[in-house]
C-alpha cells in the first residue's frame, strides 16, 4: 500500500466565457474543440511536463451529448495531440463537475495512481441547454421524493429567500453590483486575462473572429438598473437574471500533481490540496449546499471558518452566496470573498466553473503571502455542494 501523498494545484487556464445563444462568442464553435484549446495552452505554458507523463485527463460536461459526449477527456486528449498512451474520460456532477475531475484525480495522485492529470470541465449551453434530452423519472413528483421546484434552479433560489426572509432582493441586487465592480476592476488590472486563452471562433455569416475576453460582463451596473428587472421564476418574486449567472459556454482546465513529482519535473505548484467534501442538501435548496460541504472539509482539515483568508464561491445566485455568508457569521461585502468578481459577471458554463474558481484563488494567493488557506465552493443542482480547501504556496 503507497503512503499517501501531497497533491498540488500547479496551473490552471480557461477560454473566455461567452453568452448562449446564435448571437454568442461561440454559437458556431464545438465545445470539444474548447476543451482541445485549454489543454494545448496548459501544455505550451509548461513545457518542463512531457506529455507522456500526463497519467489522466478528466473532462466534466454536465449535458453529454453531442460535441459534449464520446468520453470528452479521452476524446479531446486526442484531439490536443497528447500521445494515445495518455487516458481519459468524463465525469458529471453537474455544476460541480470540473471540482469533481480535480477532487477525483487528486485522490488518484495521493493513492500514487498518477503523478500528473489534466482536470477540467466544458458547458456549451447554447448548442446543449440544462437537461437537454434527459428524463427524469416520474417517481421524483409522483412519490414526492422532491418538490416540483428542485428541477428549475431558479425556483430553488426563490425558495433560499424564503428560507432566509433577512436577505432581501435588495441585498442581492447589491451583491451583484458589487460583482460587477470588482470583475470590471480585476479586467482593468489584468488579473482576468492571464489566465485566458485566446480561442479562434468563426460563424458562417461573420467568418472569423478571436474571443479574447468574457463576454457576460456588464461593468456600469446599477442598483437602479437593476431594481426593476422581472422576476421570471415567481411573480414578485427577488430572484432576476440581474443577481444570478448568465447561460454560458466555456471551457477550463488546470495541471493536478504530486509535489514531489512537479518539482522534479520544475513545475512550479501554487497551491496544495488540504481537503475536500461534497454534501448533500433537500433539493428544493440546492443554493445551501456549500454550507456542510464545507463544515465538512473544515473538520477534515482539522481548521475553522476563521483559519479561512479567501474565499471564492460560486455565484449561481446572489442569494446562495448571501445564505452561506450569513451562516458563517461573514459580511457580505467581506473582501476575503470573491475579490475579483464572480460569476454573477464572468458567467457560469456550469460543469467548466469549478476549475475558475481555483485558477482565481491560486492568482490571489499569489499577491497574498500572508494568507495561508483559501476555499473553493459552489453549490450543485439537485441538491449538492462542493468545497476544496487549499494551502498557499506562496
Amino acid at each position: 500500500m503507497p503512503a499517501s501523498r501531497e497533491v498540488v494545484f500547479v496551473d490552471g487556464v480557461r477560454t473566455p466565457f461567452g453568452k448562449s445563444g446564435p448571437k454568442g462568442l461561440y454559437a458556431e464553435t464545438r465545445a470539444d474543440d474548447l476543451v482541445v484549446r485549454v489543454i494545448r495552452e496548459l501544455m505550451r505554458r509548461n513545457p518542463g511536463l512531457p506529455p507522456e507523463r500526463v497519467d489522466e485527463v478528466a473532462i466534466a460536461a454536465t449535458t453529454q451529448t453531442g460535441d459534449q459526449g464520446l468520453t470528452i477527456g479521452r476524446s479531446a486528449a486526442v484531439l490536443a495531440g497528447l500521445p494515445k498512451s495518455v487516458p481519459g474520460y468524463a465525469i458529471d456532477r453537474m455544476c460541480a463537475g470540473a471540482m469533481t475531475a480535480v477532487t477525483t484525480v487528486a485522490g488518484g495522485i495521493s493513492f500514487g495512481a498518477y503523478d500528473v492529470a489534466i482536470a477540467g470541465g466544458v458547458e456549451h449551453m447554447g448548442r446543449h441547454p440544462m437537461g437537454e434530452g434527459a428524463d427524469p423519472n416520474p417517481r421524483f413528483l409522483s412519490e414526492q421524493l422532491v418538490d416540483g421546484s428542485a428541477l428549475v434552479m431558479g425556483m430553488t433560489a426563490e425558495n433560499l429567500h424564503d428560507r432566509y426572509p433577512s436577505i432581501t432582493k435588495e441585498r442581492a441586487d447589491a451583491f451583484a453590483v458589487a460583482s460587477q465592480e470588482k470583475a470590471a476592476k480585476a479586467y482593468a488590472d489584468g488579473k482576468i486575462q492571464r489566465d485566458l486563452v485566446p480561442v479562434a471562433t468563426r460563424k458562417a455569416a461573420e467568418g472569423w473572429g478571436l474571443a479574447t475576453v468574457d463576454e457576460a460582463p456588464r461593468p456600469g451596473t446599477t442598483m437602479a438598473g437593476l431594481r426593476d428587472l422581472r422576476t421570471p421564476f415567481r411573480v414578485h418574486g427577488r430572484v432576476t437574471a440581474g443577481n444570478a449567472s448568465g447561460i454560458n459556454d466555456g471551457a477550463t482546465g488546470c495541471i493536478v500533481a504530486a509535489e514531489d513529482v512537479a518539482r522534479e519535473l520544475g513545475l512550479t505548484p501554487r497551491m496544495r490540496l488540504v481537503s475536500y467534501a461534497f454534501a448533500g442538501v433537500d433539493p428544493e435548496v440546492m443554493g445551501i449546499g456549500p454550507i456542510p460541504a464545507t463544515e465538512r472539509a473544515l473538520r477534515l482539515a482539522g481548521l475553522s471558518i476563521d483559519d479561512i483568508g479567501l474565499f471564492e464561491i460560486n455565484e449561481a445566485f446572489a442569494v446562495q452566496v448571501l445564505a452561506f455568508l450569513e451562516h458563517f457569521g461573514i459580511a457580505d461585502d467581506d473582501p476575503r470573498v470573491n475579490p475579483y468578481g464572480g460569476a454573477i459577471a464572468f458567467g457560469h458554463p456550469l460543469a467548466s466553473s469549478g476549475v475558475r474558481l481555483m485558477i482565481q484563488l491560486s492568482r490571489q494567493f499569489a499577491e497574498r503571502p500572508d494568507v495561508r488557506y483559501g476555499i473553493t465552493t459552489m453549490c450543485v443542482g439537485l441538491g449538492m455542494g462542493g468545497t476544496v480547501i487549499w494551502e498557499n504556496l506562496a
